[in-house]
């Protein structure tokens, strides 16, 4: 897999949580640290994504927002 992201996790996936038409899937990265992505049905067909299965969390974005109370 060739990828022009930088952020590029491995992990397992634990959950993956089917609505209408988008699936919340959570990976486990190790170390107590969880990634949670929402993406299409459609995408965890076509990525074969199960659980149990190694996954990656790939972060590619020009903004990161940081909130604190």
């Amino acid at each position: 897999m060739k990828l022009s992201a930088r952020n590029k996790m491995p992990g397992t996936v634990t959950a993956i949580d089917k609505g209408a038409v988008n699936a919340t899937v959570l990976i486990d990265l190790g170390g107590g640290t969880t990634v949670t992505a929402m993406i299409t049905n459609a995408s965890v067909e076509e990525l074969g994504l199960e659980v149990g299965k190694t996954a990656y969390a790939i972060v590619k974005a020009s903004d990161v927002i940081v909130g604190s109370d």
